[in-house]
């Protein structure tokens, strides 16, 4: 790849025509452009503008990394200015372990008189960071991260006198340096020394990620190979598909496990978790190798995901007929008929939730479980959702329409709210516990984080509206370099630089820097999206296609044929009509009637059982496909010395 000037820059304001102020007077919906989504596109689409685009990084090794100078995959007009300061405020926060770069810490604010943890290395918090190196073909220092947190998930982990799994990832570590003895040390925070004593249940998740991520991007297979990335993934897979009491198939959380750490109302199955856990389980289904311990995982990993995308499509979804339906529910249902199915009073609808569903558009609730629903709107679950393909293509659709109808309360002023409506009054109280930081329009309590925009921006490009993202972006350029790139902002709108707010948030920059480089070469997002989840059915019988045997001789120096499980011969074809699947296994049959025999005598050295199956969806609504088999035939193979056919006749079963 050539690397060209760490200038970005965005086509023209004319090219929209649109004027935010009167938008949101008037509340019309946005009339943004669209395009077909980023799974519709080919990849020669998406890279036409490069000589040397993502697709060669993709099959070719990449370019040695270095911290010189920044640079963007394309540029279609101007340099911003802002590029350039984002870019040198980021390398500012690159925290080095024994001379190599490891990571970026939370925030560089000079200003403030407690840094707390922001100086420290979160997962989390890395992981735009790290696509923003990527992108930049600056690859050493997410490997050497991936490589010290995976070290780190071997440490000790107790909070107080509890030892917590093998598999949890830290939240968070720091370099601790002795200058009497020259020494430098990582030391890990698994949630010991955080605010209410939370594991990060998300940092797992984001690190299974972030492999698959630099594998993609680097054509480095080696890594997430090796001994030390595949037993940490089993690890990390082990804590959550441990079997248990749970009748649901998303995961149970508390409260504060992941972006939102602290008491917000999430306990339970947060949407920010299981869309995480859904797109951490694929990438590691993709990276997992199919041998010893690994075969037994990706077995359950493919279990698990059914259950899953079934579980969230189903009852995490919420349109307006859904919602309608929800509102007329009974209660009290039992058996496995009940259309409530987790016993939700329609009186414990909120009243905000009517005036803000549009007729057009949809979002995946913020949490169900028994007779609880909370609906809402968070925006990092969603978004992930679209990324990963939890959400349908339709889903997907819908949730940029309700972003879009709902632009003035989901953007303002600058995007985005991390979650929507703030609770407020008797309500904040209970749910929070009178926190002070979480007040209504604030932090984790409907404020404004600019680092949700690389969220936004990839999953407008993935669902075809880059308009979208690129006015989201405007709105953050136009104030995050003068307010100092401030953690998030406070307001109904998100007008109000955060009061509690770090200058400098690392995560604010790169995020910034990862939508600008992503709207410039959607080919980057390639790196994270995954295309929708195909049903997979696995075949009715194990069938690597190959040939008879026919060196072996017998004693009369006779040929014959011996048929083992490596030879079958199998067929997969479409009916003529296209509306069905079928399957057909050719296999050697020995005259005691058992299949894969070595068929050594005269008598069945030409016969066979051909056996015919058809994939049929079940009727049980929930879209399971099976193979039926259709027919099992004996037959002889016709030749110069056809030996009598099987006694037992010619057609021996037939369902």
């Amino acid at each position: 790849m050539k690397r060209v000037s760490s200038h970005v820059s965005i086509a023209s304001e004319a090219e929209i025509n649109l004027d935010l102020s009167r938008l949101l007077i008037d509340k019309p919906r946005l009339t943004l452009e669209r395009k077909r989504s980023f799974d519709e596109q080919s990849w020669s689409e998406l890279s036409h503008r490069q000589n040397d685009g993502f697709d060669s990084i993709m099959h070719s090794p990449a370019f040695p990394s270095g911290f010189d100078s920044p640079f963007s995959l394309g540029t279609l007009g101007d340099p911003h200015p802002l590029v350039n300061e984002a870019w040198e405020a980021l390398r500012k926060s690159v925290v080095y372990f024994r001379g190599q770069p490891v990571g970026t810490i939370a925030a560089v604010d000079h200003a403030s008189e407690e840094v707390l943890n922001y100086d420290q290395v979160f997962v989390r918090d890395f992981f735009p960071s790290a696509l923003a190196f990527l992108m930049n073909n600056e690859t050493d220092i997410v490997k050497n991260f991936l490589l010290k947190t995976l070290h780190l998930q071997s440490s000790e982990k107790m909070v107080d006198r509890f030892k917590l799994g093998a598999g949890a990832m830290p939240a968070s570590f720091k370099v601790d340096r002795n200058r009497n003895r020259n020494t430098e040390t990582l030391v890990a925070d698994f949630g010991e020394s955080a605010i209410g004593r939370v594991a990060p249940v998300d940092s797992g998740f984001w690190w299974i990620i972030l492999l698959r991520a630099y594998t993609k991007y680097t054509a480095d297979t080696s890594l997430a190979e090796s001994p030390e990335c595949q037993n940490c993934m089993r690890l990390i897979l082990n804590l959550c598909l441990s079997e248990g009491f749970d009748t649901f198939p998303t995961l149970l959380c508390t409260d504060g496990c992941s972006m939102i750490d602290r008491r917000m109302g999430i306990y339970g199955y947060p949407i920010e978790i299981q869309a995480l856990f859904y797109m951490a389980l694929r990438c590691a289904l993709q990276m997992l190798k199919p041998d010893g311990e690994g075969k037994d995982f990706i077995e359950k990993i493919g279990q698990r995901l059914h259950a899953l995308t079934y579980h969230m499509r189903n009852y995490f979804w919420l349109d307006f007929p859904h919602l309608n339906n929800i509102y007329r529910y009974k209660t009290e249902e039992y058996s496995h008929t009940a259309v409530n199915k987790f016993n939700v009073i329609p009186d414990s609808i909120p009243d905000w939730v009517f005036d803000f569903m549009p007729c057009r558009g949809g979002y995946f609730l913020g949490n169900v479980s028994p007779a609880m629903m909370d609906f809402r709107w968070f925006a990092l679950g969603n978004c992930i959702a679209i990324i990963s393909s939890l959400a349908t293509p339709e889903q997907s659709v819908a949730i940029m329409d309700l972003i879009e109808e709902r632009w003035e309360e989901l953007v303002g002023e600058m995007p985005l709210k991390i979650c929507y409506p703030a609770i407020e009054n008797h309500e904040w109280r209970i749910i929070t516990g009178c926190d002070p930081k979480n007040t209504r329009w604030s932090y984790h309590n409907g404020g404004s984080w600019p680092v949700l925009l690389w969220l936004l921006t990839a999953a407008c490009i993935k669902t075809g509206r880059p308009q979208m993202a690129k006015r989201a972006i405007e709105l953050a350029e136009s104030r995050l370099l003068k307010d100092g790139w401030p953690e998030y902002y406070d307001g109904k709108l998100g007008r109000f630089i955060g009061k509690q707010a770090r200058k400098f948030q690392t995560w604010s920059i790169a995020g910034y820097l990862v939508a600008r480089m992503m709207l410039e070469d959607p080919s980057t997002l390639m790196m994270i999206s995954m295309e929708e989840d195909r049903p997979y059915v696995s075949l009715p019988v194990e069938a690597p296609a190959g040939a008879f045997d026919e060196e072996h001789f017998d004693r009369q120096g006779d040929n014959y044929r011996r048929c083992l499980l490596n030879t079958r011969t199998v067929v997969c074809a479409i009916d003529g009509g296209g509306a069905a699947l079928k399957f057909v296994d050719i296999s050697s049959r020995c005259c005691c009637g058992s299949l894969g025999k070595h068929t050594t005598c005269d008598r069945s050295s030409r016969a066979f059982v051909i056996r015919t199956w058809t994939l049929r969806i079940d009727g049980d609504g929930d879209d399971d496909m099976a193979w039926t088999m259709d027919a099992m035939i004996d037959a002889a193979e016709l030749g110069p010395s056809t030996p009598t056919p099987p006694s037992h006749g010619a057609f021996h079963y037939t369902p």
